[in-house]
């Protein structure tokens, strides 16, 4: 089976969107259903990449790698190291939540709807699992073609400009990774031509690609992977398109997407152009520190629940930047981490916010006030994810943002004040929100009679904040995942580097 887990993991799903388009949709039930079982299964299938992960292997794991389109030296290659299977898990976890989630608030074009969410999922472990760079590619177009619909036909009033927005913005930053990419295949794959990374990044290392041309590799790919995070100042399509998404949309678009491109950073950009990575940066901290501030400031201002917690995202983003660009082990190693903390604790942010717009059909705070009195059980969970995203001890952002302030903090004490503020900022903005939703007096008569979380509601929450718990109480087994790829990273990035210099 370990020759197939992650076969499985990208087909049964995307088996089944096309299972559920044979599905009359006069049945929706059916629908809502099978997409939820296949989900499910599919995160069962990807716990044996937890069970089965050796922690102390510095190689890829799960290997499956046979000849695809051999004319061209394209192969099915498929493995995964400790910087992409919590991602892989991560992918699997919010799936099916997204979709249980969605049980009552979709109630048009349910089977496209559902179609969309399975490609989706397949689409997103394929970025995360695939180590031939063609294949990448494939998988990381393919995502937009679903999260451009799941915007575009479920979101809300200003959906098709957002949806365009977002659609355009990683177009045109893939559309420069594939000219970076063209150029490995053809001057870096060696003899026959290949598109396979690990047989790329060996050659790299043994003849060093002349840094003039790492610097414009390194932009080609590193724009694209900006816009994805997004990185100031890419981030401007990220607020509208969260806002205008369907809950599960900005669920998965937060928790999963953004990760794609701090992933690709990790997977691509950095292995195989180290001297660019350390001629740009100083930029790339000096912009993750921007956008940490620029984020948290512009969150503060906001009127709207969702775009605040959108903002967030480029402020907590900022910092899983900034830790893998110290390029010390707890600065990497709290990045890959950060990166899983963030998905879970904005993805139930996005969700618990979806929990009150389907009782109030607004989201703008002022609306609100005092809702703690009706809903107490919302307002206790909202409360520990809240303090989670702020980076309280004993949750879990409090272990991602400490490694990475403790990364910088090795390399420059005024880059890790500078960053630490935006910790307090996070505070302030979160915590004045919470303010003013949940308590003083109900001012709105439409906040007096509103239900508490459905079964629904905290079937999809609690196993989120169970895991938030987790990691902040116990992050060993999570760590350890990582921590042996990022010292193979971290050696591997060095003797590189020092072959770069000796080929200018």
């Amino acid at each position: 089976m370990a020759h197939f887990t992650l076969t499985s993991i990208i087909f049964l799903p995307l088996l089944g969107s096309f299972i559920i388009l044979l599905i009359p949709r006069k049945f929706e039930d059916t629908l809502r259903g099978l997409s939820l079982l296949l989900s499910t299964i599919t995160f069962g299938l990807s716990l044996s990449l937890w069970f089965g992960f050796d922690k102390s292997n510095t190689l890829f794991q799960f290997i499956e790698r046979y000849s695809w389109i051999s004319e061209l030296g394209i192969y099915y290659y498929l493995g995964v190291d400790g910087f992409s299977v919590l991602l892989v898990l991560l992918t699997t976890f919010l799936t099916p939540i997204c979709i249980l989630i969605s049980w009552d608030t979709i109630t048009h074009k349910i089977k496209e709807y559902y179609f969309s969410f399975l490609f989706l999922e397949a689409a997103m472990v394929g970025v995360f699992v695939a180590l031939d760079v063609f294949l990448f590619y494939v998988f990381w177009e393919a995502i937009l073609i679903p999260m451009y619909f799941l915007i575009g036909i479920w979101g809300g009033k200003n959906r098709l400009y957002a949806s365009i927005k977002f659609f355009l913005y990683t177009l045109v930053g893939s559309l420069l990774m594939l000219i970076g990419i063209l150029y490995l295949y053809f001057q870096h794959s060696g003899t026959p031509l290949t598109f396979d990374l690990v047989t790329i990044i060996q050659n790299v290392s043994n003849t060093p690609i002349p840094y003039k041309n790492q610097i414009w590799l390194f932009l080609a790919f590193a724009i694209a992977f900006a816009i994805k995070v997004p990185l100031f100042p890419f981030h401007t399509w990220l607020p509208d398109a969260h806002t205008e998404a369907p809950t599960a949309g900005s669920i998965i678009l937060a928790g999963v997407l953004l990760k794609m491109g701090t992933y690709g950073f990790l997977r691509f950009a950095m292995p195989l152009f180290p001297f660019a990575v350390d001629f740009f940066t100083p930029l790339l901290i000096l912009l993750s520190i921007i956008g940490i501030i620029y984020g948290a400031l512009v969150a503060m201002v906001q009127t709207d629940v969702k775009r605040l917690v959108a903002y967030s995202s480029v402020s907590h983003l900022g910092f899983v930047v900034l830790g893998m660009f110290m390029l010390n082990h707890q600065g990497v190693t709290g990045s890959v981490l950060q990166m899983i903390n963030h998905g879970l604790s904005t993805g139930a942010l996005f969700l618990l916010v979806g929990v009150i717009y389907d009782r109030r059909h607004t989201r703008e705070i002022n609306a609100f006030g005092g809702i703690a009195a009706t809903m107490p059980v919302y307002t206790t969970i909202f409360l520990i994810v809240t303090l989670s995203s702020i980076g309280l001890p004993m949750l879990n952002g409090f272990v991602g943002e400490f490694l990475i302030l403790l990364g910088t903090a090795k390399n420059n004490w005024v880059w890790t004040a500078w960053a630490a503020t935006g910790i307090i900022l996070s505070a302030v903005y979160l915590l004045w929100m919470v303010q003013r939703v949940f308590f003083g007096p109900i001012v709105h008569e439409e906040n007096q009679n509103l239900t508490d979380m459905n079964w629904k509601e905290l079937a999809a929450v609690i196993p989120i904040l169970i895991v938030i718990i987790w990691i902040g109480i116990y992050p060993s087994p999570f760590l350890e995942m990582i921590e042996t790829t990022t010292d193979t990273f971290l050696k591997s990035r060095s003797i590189l580097t020092i072959s770069s210099v000796q080929f200018p």
